[in-house]
């Protein structure tokens, strides 16, 4: 259009010159002495040409202008009938592993006092609630049947002693007889070998020395049996005596009483009756089934807070001091111990925690917010969205699912744009107006 404009510019101006020229000489002759344009003229001539420039330029612009106004107002139109669909970038879950699960307390040593001799209650020195202090008295029982028993014993023991003495009296007197039947049995032998005794004789007394020999023996098994006798109804007084100790009862350690099951006068049994439950809350030990899937990131000595209900506001801390290193077929879960200091008390046995074992994670895996998922036939899927806003729906694997938020194992990568909340335009190959949007920190 530039190129046509120009030529018929000049074209116009040869007409012009062609026409003054026929001006000064219209009738053909002899040319007249050239003709010199004004400064006027010259002015005109400019302003024409401007003029004309000016026309083109508006000419060939101005449908230009038009028709991209036509396209972009096309494209608007366009894009405005496109949905306008929320979408997120995929990231990382925080270094820090949250795992927080439940737990109950439980006293680091706890007892259950109960009675080792029979006989009724006759006193009871504490109470619930009540500190005591190792081998302190808890109670006393009244058994009398069990002094009786204790005389018995003692009077059996005197009796055992007795026998023991008359049966060494008896070893010593058999040991005279013995030194006398030998004394006489070797003179006899040489008597008998003189030919002045007879030989029924040296026979006769050579059978009483063997005689009198195994009766000593028999006597010192005798004393050996008696002295054995001695020692088991020692034995037996030793341990009535024991038992006797036992209607002090006592408590075993330092620490608090949690249950009293007794009144006085009550008739206890030995073994039998629970007289208390005595608890060492010093330190208590928390016990948490950690799931299968978190058992590797807990470790002996590692850190660990814990909230109640109760004391809101405030956190206890705690360390784990043992792991069960094996998994519960039932539960699938693994047993882990914390221990929590608890100096002022204010913890209690039986107690619901809650305990945060968080941990750092070398490489924090991707995560996702739960909506964000499609669950169809093929599995669990996300859509994401190309700069162009095309959607194209994507296969990912799934790993823990932490509520609110669902880790990513594969299908996707880090930065990605997905749709946060996939709907009726998730489907591939859909055009949409992404809007970006500022994801919930993860918990």
């Amino acid at each position: 259009m530039n190129e046509s404009t120009e030529q018929q510019l000049r074209r116009e101006i040869e007409e012009l010159r062609r026409q003054l020229h026929v001006q000064h000489d219209p009738h053909g002759g002899v040319p007249a002495e050239r003709w010199k344009p004004s400064g006027l003229t010259i002015s005109a001539l400019m302003l024409g040409i401007v003029v004309l420039l000016a026309g083109a330029f508006f000419a060939g612009y101005i449908p230009l202008e038009r028709r991209d106004s036509t396209v972009q107002a096309e494209a608007e139109e366009h894009e405005k009938a496109l949905p306008r669909v929320e979408v997120l970038h995929v990231g990382r879950a925080k270094s820090e592993s949250g795992l927080e699960l439940p737990g109950t307390m439980e006293a680091i040593i706890e007892a259950s006092i109960l009675a080792r001799a029979d006989g009724y209650l006759k006193t009871r020195l504490v109470d619930i609630g009540d500190r005591v202090k190792s081998g302190q008295p808890l109670a006393e029982i009244d058994a009398p049947e069990l002094n009786q028993q204790i005389h018995q014993a003692e009077a059996a023991v005197e009796q055992a002693e007795a026998a023991l003495e008359q049966a060494q009296a008896g070893l010593e007197q058999g040991k005279t007889t013995l030194n006398l039947a030998k004394v006489t049995a070797g003179r006899f032998h040489t008597l008998a070998q003189q030919g002045v005794a007879s030989k029924q004789d040296d026979d006769q007394y050579q059978a009483q020395f063997a005689a009198q020999t195994a009766n000593v023996q028999a006597l010192e098994k005798a004393v050996s049996a008696q002295r054995s006798n001695v020692a088991a109804n020692k034995a037996n007084l030793a341990r009535l005596q024991e038992l006797q100790s036992y209607l002090i009862v006592k408590a075993p350690f330092d620490g608090v009483i949690t249950t009293r099951n007794v009144d006085i006068g009550v008739l206890v049994t030995a073994g039998t009756t629970l007289l208390y439950k005595i608890a060492q809350s010093g330190t208590l030990r928390t016990f948490v089934n950690v799931p299968q899937v978190s058992s590797n990131s807990v470790r002996v000595g590692q850190g660990a807070a814990l909230t109640l209900s109760n004391f809101p506001g405030r956190r206890f801390h705690g360390t784990v001091v043992r792991t069960a290193h094996s998994i519960d077929p039932t539960t699938r879960t693994m047993l882990v111990e914390v221990d929590v200091p608890n100096p002022d008390g204010a913890l209690f046995p039986g107690m619901y925690a809650d305990v945060d074992l968080s941990s750092p994670r070398v490489d924090p895996p991707l995560t996702v917010p739960a909506q964000a998922i499609l669950f169809r036939t093929d599995g669990a899927q996300l859509a994401s969205v190309t700069p162009d806003g095309t959607v194209h729906l994507r296969k990912v694997t799934v790993g823990h699912d932490y509520g609110d938020r669902v880790e990513i194992l594969q299908g996707i990568e880090e930065g990605a744009t997905v749709i946060a909340s996939p709907g009726d335009a998730a489907q591939e190959g859909n055009k949409i107006v992404p809007v970006e949007v500022q994801p919930a920190p993860a918990k």
